[in-house]
């Protein structure tokens, strides 16, 4: 075999080219070293080195080894080397192999022939071990065709069972037969039994050859023995043959040999050798040939090749097959698969070799970085990279065929810029090449891709591997027009058995079981295209049966048949001389040359130990070409011309944005690529050229289904669309905020909203579904979306949380379109089989029955799909081609096809009609549903929505659709509360998402039995979680917050206590009736008023967290919240405003001054900063006090606020979040800033009275000055008023009257004036003086009169209702009720309306109420001078319409004593609310709960108010606090009001009247009942206890009776009976009570002591692990949950036991035991690489800034938190998370805190970390290694074998300070793909951490303004990215 243009060979035996080491030691065998020309020898020696060959084991004499065919008289003689073998006859000539042997034979194979013949005269059986490849086969077949011996070939799978070794029985005219299978047919009749893959084959199958193998002797099932052939004929000497054959002894031929095939097994995944089995086997290993042996095989197939290049290639291939690379992990090359590609080398030899031999050992796909770069570095040694010379193909230009060779072409494809022609096969089908057609858009990048696998297609089956929906399947059927193939989709799955693969049983029409080809083998026989789908999912070992096919196109079926291919096949007829019946009677039949396969696949995840489904056993079988991702113009291309309407920029947009997803290296963002697929695309562009009014932002997130990604992918999905510059349009919120969508059928049209569609005229009217459907805007816009997407002809995806509606939905939709269904229900057990169709036995024959899938299919009913995320993705994936190319394969051999016209001329085909559609609905992915990701697998053929629970506006009206009886603030509080709760598990806080059905259900159960309370029927839900502590705290947490009184007892009233009014007295008459020397003109003047403005400001919104108070128990405190104050800040007014469905609640803050606004009820508060206009003066000095007065009317939402000592008036417009400066006469400048030495008195305060505020108008007053300023904001008009007197304070009692209080005299005086001033009207206004005249209290003497200032005086009077009530005479007259110091309420009747003397009623306080005394605490402290000025607020309010005066005053003030018994310890208050009620004549004081934190500026809050509360009215007989620390609390004083509340609240409860529930039986008279008996009736009826006689006692075993035990029912006889109460029987007794705490204390300390751990530290330690405890209990959960998951066991097969295994019917008709499956562990195949744990590091900042500014913020503690909940969370999981602790300070970056290998045990470990964080931190030194910690962290964690490896970085944002760029943490976090670093900030001064966020990768930075949100953070990280893969 030398070729001619060569050197001679150089060396021989013993020669001195020692460093090459080829083959075994020197004297072995020949030695053989090809130069190539040239080439020195020692540059040629140089490259060899690299290539290490393993020896050949016990190779023989170093002489070569000649084969040769001696024919003597004795018969032919077969000589190899010294070895000689005697032919015999064959008996079936037709089972010799033809045409497998080498001309010439390579050296290595006749030593391998020789020494399988030496075997083969010993009579022993081999077994030839060696890498994956056919040359063991190859080697095996050589020989036998060199022997002629006949074979008996298995190719052994899991599925292989003892039947199809031994007998199988078959049923023939009703009976059972027992046919021989290969190994007995072997064993009689003397022929070679090889079995391929014995790895592949379960433990217990091959054993049972082990008697056959050792002793030749094995027992069959039919009760014959196989005797071996000496036995056998020493028998025969004794006894006849007859009578050996009566015994059923058969004799085994001596001609009978095994020759097994194998890999070694500890290197490759399978089944280790049995020991037994193992010895009874000779091994010979059969490596890759020798160098030389496979040079010159190349040389001969490629003789165009330059020589060089081909023992490059070879060169390459050997050292991927050293040992040392298989140890570096990398997979073997397929070195025999080398010959194909230099063939398509010999026709184009300008190809780059680089390429070629990716096609072979694609290593970018299925290797890691170390391995790619490896493997490039071999290439470079090997000067095989892409050089300039090599060139590419770029496209096919013509395919022509070849006269006289019917499945030949001619194809010219052009390469650089000249065309090659070369020779093709081709399908059956007429050839009609095409550049263009409709459903293909050919681009670039496509054209290269056909070429390339043209060439491919000539030499071997191909395999293209691709993603989801980037187009395998067009391509695949683009290849197949192209070459006029026929396609046969063959869709695989996990659980595929091999006969699926091969040969099915199934009966005929009389009960005969029969075997159907499958269509791999039918396609085989007529040349079709093969279309293996989905090869990544199928068990690699059920693939390995398909190798020979592959390999050499043979194949053995079942029953016996065999395809040989075609020229093997005509070589078989010429030889034997038989016709092509002759051989179909023996079962031979040829491959068509035309056939071929075309496998698709996804690409295999690197490093993954389920999905690296790309091992040394497949690379062997074909040539792989990966389909690579789009370009952009491609992509844009596409989708232009398959859907020409679609606007161009839209596209444009959309490519921008998934370019940017598919660019990036986070995997988060390729996971989200990964669903916006080209055929995503394609369809969001359908979709969009129909409805061009659509967004873009909508339709991405609905195909990436964002509403249920993990919080971090949707984070990231967000910050890209930002990016891109798709944001939400402002339609879009609109329609959420949603108009009503109409849904109405006219004349049979159908519309949803703006959709269309005529009816449906169904052939079954009772499949079409009719539920109770409350419609609601949400689910009509969800109708909507799937009626565009219906219309579109998709097929559709729901996903969504449990209960949310999703079935009714789709229900709904079908009646509505009156479409019939088919409903099909999936679960874990579902397999392919049930999914489309029901085997079952009649009368001894299999009948299918057709699933609601293959109904659906054949009558266009719509197929309804429940449940798809329970069933595994293997399974539900064969609905894939169905959705795709509308084509599948039954069980029973029917076919489902789309086209018509290719179900002409075949019987068995089903056409699928075309109003056949699917729905598929299912859960969410992830936790806590845990089913399979459905979504993941085969979102991207569906057309998704995500369904979620309605919004609270539409799930209101639909409740009130449920319970129309239900009162509507039922159904608010249940709205809200559970809209929490489905908030909370969203963010992982809780972890069931409570949904719609869960409402509903409640709603139903009030609707029904009214009288029971929500509270009790709210249980029905959450009795669920009753035993789960923390999580039911959260629970009743949330529902008292919304008010749903769970746990609260009717009793629970705990109103305050009334004290009684004292006696009301009229104390003076007021009088202003004087004559006109008294009436006092005052002068006006009017003006238009400026504005300057407008400023725009910065409104922030806050969530506004409202609390119901009514949990537990009722009280006057309705609800509160809190305002996000600083703690600086002072609160200094609160006004209220009331509306139509809303009222508004405005306070007023200063130091910085600000303004804060809500609506009640609402969810935001609105916080504006007026900080620009009124800077903090630097001294301090001026302590600017604002007041707030609400507009209304047209000024709806506008404020006005008035700064006292400036006179600023501002107006503050909410909508447009605006200010303007209002100025009017007076200047109004800041005070001077007065000399340290000037007193405080000088300084000017203006008031501003606003009474009359709502109808937009207010008065300024100066205190002691003599001018009132009327501000009309409407009109923008000021008016001055002079007056005569100095005032102290002015009360507009009415538009038009006002009274006036004299300063220093306190002189009370009447202002009158018209309604309206006008300008020219000056001098109309009147100023009248009161007189007030004291009563005479008998004898002529008066009392003297202190004329007092009242505090409030109220604008409108009492109802005469409430005024006769409060006198206590039935009285009508105007009247005004006001307040001062001295008296709980005065009522002046007839003031101000009536002329004749006013009477003044007084109810007098016991003391005055004195401002200086205030009795709040801090005054004590700080009493000083500042203490004479009186305070700015006076917290006194009336409200008219509940007849009550209300004030706030200090504990000082209130009666104690009289409240709170003796041994009660009164609550710390901010205050009491002091309630006059002047219609029950009662006093009540009712406690405000304490301030949490006040601002330090004590002295400046006591001007403000003598309490710690502000007071306002609010509409409805409610009252409004806020006190300094910012809750706000809403009260309901009024009498009525407080009445109705009580009675709501106690019906939320239910009645449990404490009565005995009585069962009642009524019976129907006349039927006599025994047993229970009613008992003897006593005519005397008196008491009678037990005795079971009588009826009617009060107690009683089986009597009726009350009481008693088990009586039938109970019989009330009108006795009295005695029974405990519930609560008696509630209470546990307290002594055991106190035992059982003793216990817990007990047991406690002795923990503590076991730990060494003193109880202060116990408590230290509690302080952190109780702060986190909620968030790792449910860490937990999920981890727990997700063990369970990897646990779940498995269908095992092949059972003896278990159930019937539908896919085994025929076997159990016949009787077979192993039929049967049931559930079991699987164990993890051997060889697969082991499950890693995952790789956790978390970096915290202990330097000194987290000590510094840890009392500001906590973030010490916070990551004292974060590092106690990952010890505490991953506690007992340390086998599946390694995790270490490091941190970094300024000493360093890598601080060790806790190694991985030493993980605390308990809590006093634990505490010891965490205290040595504290000190760390407190003495090390400044500086900050963030930067250099990160990067260490990510570079040493990669270097760890891990499953995934996360690291997650604690810092403060201070990283500018210290100068570290931002894009250099980002590259740190990013610098390593396979590690996920996240970093978590925080909350650092100013806006550091938000910009930090910003520059940083979505997804991987978070920032905690609130150091509480860091354990959420971590827990979020870990449930969204550990736990989706764990």
């Amino acid at each position: 075999f030398r070729r001619p243009d060569l050197p001679p060979l150089v060396g021989g035996s013993g020669a001195s080219v020692r460093p090459c080491s080829l083959g075994p030691p020197p004297g072995m065998q020949s030695r053989l070293l090809l130069l190539p020309r040239g080439i020195s020898g020692a540059a040629a020696l140089r490259r060899l080195t690299h290539i290490v060959l393993k020896p050949l084991s016990g190779a023989g004499p170093a002489a070569s080894t000649r084969i040769r065919r001696l024919e003597t008289a004795a018969g032919d003689i077969i000589s190899i080397g010294d070895v000689q073998f005697k032919l015999k006859h064959p008996k079936n000539p037709e089972l010799v192999p033809l045409k497998h042997m080498l001309e010439p034979i390579p050296q290595a194979l006749a030593q391998h022939l020789r020494w399988i013949m030496q075997k083969d005269l010993l009579g022993q059986d081999v077994f030839l071990i060696g890498p994956p490849g056919p040359l063991r086969r190859s080697v095996a077949m050589q020989y036998l065709e060199l022997t002629k011996r006949e074979v008996e070939y298995m190719a052994l799978s899991r599925d292989t069972t003892e039947t199809d070794l031994k007998q199988r029985r078959e049923i023939r005219e009703g009976t059972a037969f027992y046919i021989d299978q290969c190994a007995v047919r072997a064993a009689t009749e003397g022929r070679i039994l090889v079995l391929e893959g014995l790895e592949k084959a379960e433990r217990n199958v091959l054993p049972i050859l082990n008697n056959l193998l050792e002793n030749r002797e094995m027992q069959l099932e039919d009760g014959r023995f196989l005797m071996s052939a000496d036995r056998y004929d020493k028998l025969l000497k004794e006894h006849t043959r007859e009578e050996l054959d009566a015994w059923k002894i058969i004799r085994v031929s001596e001609n009978f040999r095994v020759i097994a095939l194998g890999l070694p097994v500890p290197r490759y995944p399978g089944n280790p050798l049995d020991p037994p089995l193992r010895s009874r086997f000779q091994a010979r290993d059969i490596y890759c040939l020798p160098f030389k042996d496979q040079l010159a095989v190349l040389y001969a197939t490629g003789p165009n090749v330059p020589s060089e290049r081909v023992s490059q290639m070879l060169s390459f291939a050997t050292t991927l097959c050293s040992q040392e690379s298989t140890t570096l992990g990398l997979p073997e090359f397929p070195v025999d698969n080398l010959a194909a590609v230099i063939k398509i080398m010999d026709v184009f030899p300008t190809l780059s070799a680089q390429q070629l031999l990716h096609r072979l050992y694609p290593y970018d796909l299925m290797l890691g970085k170390e391995g790619r770069t490896g493997v490039e570095d071999v290439m470079k040694t090997f000067e095989l990279l892409g050089s300039a010379s090599s060139s590419t193909p770029k496209a096919i230009t013509g395919i022509k065929e070849i006269d006289g060779q019917p499945s030949q072409a001619i194809a010219t494809v052009q390469i650089g810029d000249k065309e090659m022609e070369f020779q093709i096969p081709i399908g059956t089908r007429s050839l009609k090449f095409h550049m263009r057609t409709p459903n293909f858009i050919r681009t670039s990048s496509h054209d290269r891709l056909l070429a390339e696998m043209m060439q491919s297609h000539m030499v071997k089956d191909i395999c293209l591997i691709g993603g989801k929906g980037c187009g395998k399947t067009v391509i695949a059927k683009e290849f197949a027009d192209l070459l006029a193939y026929r396609i046969e989709p063959i869709t695989l799955y996990q659980d595929m058995t091999a006969r699926d693969l091969v040969q099915q049983r199934y009966t005929l029409p009389n009960g005969d079981t029969a075997w159907r080809p499958s269509p791999l083998v039918t396609a085989a026989l007529e040349g079709k295209l093969v279309v293996l789908d989905g090869i990544h999912r199928v068990n690699a070992g059920t693939l390995a049966i398909l190798q020979r096919l592959i390999h050499d196109r043979e194949l053995t079926l079942y029953d016996g048949s065999r395809l040989l291919r075609a020229d093997r096949y005509r070589e078989l007829k010429k030889v034997l001389s038989l016709s092509d019946e002759d051989l179909q009677q023996r079962l031979i039949y040829p491959i068509h040359p035309s056939f071929r396969i075309l496998a698709l696949a996804e690409p295999p995840v690197v490093g993954s130990s389920t999905q690296q489904w790309l091992g040394s056993e497949l690379l062997t079988m074909f040539l792989y070409h990966s389909v690579k991702p789009l370009a952009m113009e491609e992509e844009a291309d596409i989708l232009t011309k398959m859907i020409p309407r679609v606007p161009k920029e839209a596209v444009a947009q959309l490519l921008r944005f998934t370019q940017k997803l598919r660019q990036t290296n986070d995997p988060t963002a390729q996971s989200l690529a990964s669903s916006l697929s080209t055929r995503q695309l394609l369809r969001i562009c359908s979709r969009f050229s129909h409805y061009p009014e659509e967004s873009l932002y909508h339709a991405i997130n609905k195909a990436c289904l964002s509403r249920f990604l993990p919080k971090l992918a949707r984070s990231t999905l967000q910050k890209n669309l930002k990016d891109s510059g798709i944001e939400a349009t402002s339609d879009d919120v609109e329609q959420q905020e949603g108009a009503k969508i109409r849904c109405e059928i006219k004349s049979g049209i159908l519309t949803i909203g703006k959709v269309s569609v005529p009816l449906y005229n169904p052939d079954v009217k009772m499949k079409v579904p009719d539920v109770l459907f409350y419609e609601n805007t949400q689910h009509m816009e969800v109708m909507e979306d799937l009626l565009k997407d219906f219309l579109l002809g998709e097929h559709l995806l729901l996903v969504g949380n449990q209960g949310v509606g999703k079935n009714k939905i789709v229900d709904h939709f079908l009646h509505l379109l009156n479409r019939p269904r088919e409903y099909l229900q999936l679960h874990r057990d579902t397999t392919v089989q049930s999914l489309t169709l029901q085997p079952s036995v009649q009368q001894g024959v299999i009948t299918y029955e057709d699933s609601p899938l293959v109904r659906a299919v054949k009558s266009g009913h719509i197929l309804v799909i429940d449940e798809a995320d329970k069933a595994p993705t293997n399974v539900t994936c064969i609905l894939k081609t169905l959705v795709e190319s509308g084509e599948m394969i039954l069980s029973d051999g029917r076919r489902i096809v789309v086209d018509p016209a290719s179900a002409e001329e075949r019987p068995n085909v089903i056409v699928v009609h075309p109003d056949f559609r699917m729905i598929v609905l299912a859960n969410r992915p992830g936790f806590p549903f845990l089913g399979n990701d459905f979504f993941g697998a085969l979102g991207d053929i569906f057309s998704c929505n995500a369904v979620d629970n309605p919004k609270p506006r539409s799930e209101l009206a639909m409740l009130r659709q449920y319970g129309p009886d239900v009162p509507e603030p039922v159904l608010q509080k249940l709205v809200s509360a559970f809209g929490e709760l489905r908030n909370m598990a969203d963010q992982g806080t809780i972890t069931y998402p409570y949904s719609t059905r869960e409402v509903v259900n409640i709603v139903k159960h009030l609707q029904k039995f009214p009288t029971e309370g929500l509270a009790n029927v709210v249980r029905n839900v959450f009795d669920f979680d009753s035993y789960n502590g923390e999580m039911r705290e959260v629970l009743i947490n949330t529902l008292h917050k919304h008010g749903i009184p769970i746990g609260a007892k009717c009793t629970n009233v705990q109103l305050a206590k009334e004290l009684p009014l004292p006696e009301c007295k009229l104390t003076s008459y007021w009088t202003f009736n004087q004559p006109e020397s008294r009436k006092l003109l005052c002068p006006t003047k009017s003006q238009q008023t400026n504005i300057k403005g407008p400023m725009y400001l910065k409104v922030q919104g806050y969530p506004l967290e409202r609390h119901e108070s009514r949990g537990l128990s009722f009280t006057e405190q309705q609800a509160h919240w809190r305002i996000p104050l600083s703690e600086v800040n002072i609160v200094c007014d609160v006004a209220t405003a009331p509306g139509e469905a809303k009222d508004s609640i405005y306070v007023a803050t200063c130091n910085p001054v600000s303004l804060y606004s809500m609506s009640v009820p609402g969810n935001t508060i609105h916080h504006v900063d007026l900080y620009d206009i009124f800077p903090r003066i630097a001294g301090g000095v001026w302590q600017p006090f604002m007041t707030v007065a609400p507009l209304s009317g047209p000024l709806n939402d506008q404020v006005v606020l008035h700064e006292e000592q400036s006179n600023a008036i501002l107006l503050l417009n909410l909508t447009n979040c605006t200010v303007s400066r209002i100025i009017s006469g007076k200047d109004q400048q800041p005070p001077k800033k007065p000399h340290w030495w000037a007193s405080r008195e000088e300084q000017n305060i203006y008031k501003m009275c606003k009474e009359f505020s709502l109808k937009n108008w207010l008065v300024f007053y100066k205190e002691q000055g003599n001018f009132l300023d009327v501000l009309d904001v409407l009109e923008g008009r000021a008016h001055s008023i002079s007056l005569p007197i100095r005032v102290k304070s002015v009360h507009l009692v009415a538009e038009d009257k006002w009274l006036l209080v004299e300063s220093k005299t306190n002189k009370k005086f009447l202002l009158t004036k018209p309604m309206h001033v006008e300008s020219d009207l000056s001098g109309v206004c009147q100023l009248h003086l009161i007189d007030e005249d004291p009563v005479s209290t008998g004898f002529g003497n008066t009392a003297a009169l202190e004329l007092l200032s009242p505090c409030t005086v109220s604008k409108e009077e009492l109802s005469s209702e409430n005024l006769s009530v409060a006198l206590g005479q039935k009285i009508v007259s105007p009247n005004r009720i006001m307040s001062d110091e001295n008296s709980y309420a005065t009522i002046v009747v007839g003031f101000p309306d009536l002329l004749s003397p006013n009477e003044v009623y007084l109810w007098k306080r016991r003391t005055p109420v004195d401002s200086t005394d205030a009795g709040s605490t801090r005054d004590k402290f700080f009493s000083g001078s500042y203490q004479s000025g009186t305070v700015k607020q006076t917290n006194c309010i009336t409200l008219t319409g509940a007849n009550q005066v209300i004030r706030a005053v200090a504990t000082g003030q209130v009666p104690i004593s009289e409240i709170y018994p003796k041994d009660v310890k009164p609550p710390n208050t901010a205050g009491f609310l002091e309630v006059t009620d002047l219609n029950t004549k009662k006093i009540k004081y009712i406690p405000i709960p304490s301030v949490s934190s006040i601002s330090p500026y004590t002295q400046w809050m006591s001007k403000i108010s003598d309490t710690d509360v502000l007071i306002a009215p609010m509409g409805a007989g409610r009252v409004v606090t806020v006190d300094l620390g910012g809750f706000v609390r809403i009260w309901e004083t009024g009498f009525d009001h407080l009445q109705r509340s009580l009675l709501e609240w106690r019906n939320m409860i239910g009645q449990e009247d404490g009565r005995p529930l009585q069962i009642t039986i009524e019976k129907d008279s006349g039927l006599d009942v025994t047993d229970p008996k009613h008992g003897r009736i006593d005519m005397d009826n008196t008491p009678h206890v037990g005795g079971n006689t009588w009826a009617g006692g009060t107690g009683g075993r089986d009597t009726a009776g009350l009481g008693g035990k088990g009586g039938p029912y109970r019989l009330d006889a009108g006795h009295k009976v005695y029974q405990v109460s519930q609560a008696e029987k509630d209470a546990v007794p307290e002594d055991v009570r106190r035992a059982a705490r003793e216990m817990a204390e007990k047991a406690f300390k002795e923990r503590l002591k076991e730990i060494h751990m003193t109880e202060y530290d116990a408590a230290t330690y509690e302080r952190f692990s109780g702060a986190i405890r909620r968030q790792v209990q449910s860490i937990r959960v999920i981890l727990d949950s997700l063990q369970a998951k990897g646990k779940e066991r498995q269908w095992l097969r092949h059972q003896s036991i278990g159930e019937l295994d539908d896919t085994k019917l025929i076997d159990g008709l016949t009787g077979e035991k192993a039929i049967y499956k049931r559930r079991g562990e699987v164990e993890p195949e051997l060889g697969s690489p082991q499950q890693k744990p995952k790789r956790l590091r978390l970096l915290v900042d202990v330097s000194g800034s987290m000590y510094r500014f840890n009392g500001l913020d906590g973030r010490l503690e916070r990551s004292m938190e974060a590092v106690c909940m990952v010890l505490e969370a991953f506690e007992h999981y340390e086998h599946k998370f390694k995790y270490d602790i490091v941190g970094h300070s300024g000493d360093g970056f890598n601080i060790e805190l806790v190694r991985s290998e030493k993980i605390p045990k308990n809590n006093k470990e634990r505490l010891q970390i965490m205290k040595t964080m504290h000190a760390h931190a407190q003495f090390c030194m400044s500086g900050d290694h963030t930067l250099e910690g990160t990067e260490h962290a990510v570079q040493e964690i990669a270097r760890e074998e891990a499953d995934e490896r996360f690291v997650i970085v604690l810092s403060d944002a201070n990283l500018e300070r210290y100068g570290i760029n931002p894009e250099r943490f980002a590259r740190a976090l990013t610098c390593n793909p396979q590690v996920n670093a996240f970093a978590i900030f925080i909350g650092s001064l100013g806006d550091q951490a938000e910009r930090l966020q910003q520059t940083l990768p979505a997804g991987r930075s978070f920032v905690a303004m609130d150091a509480k949100q860091i354990p959420q953070i971590l827990q979020q990280i870990f449930t969204s990215t550990m736990l989706s893969t764990a």
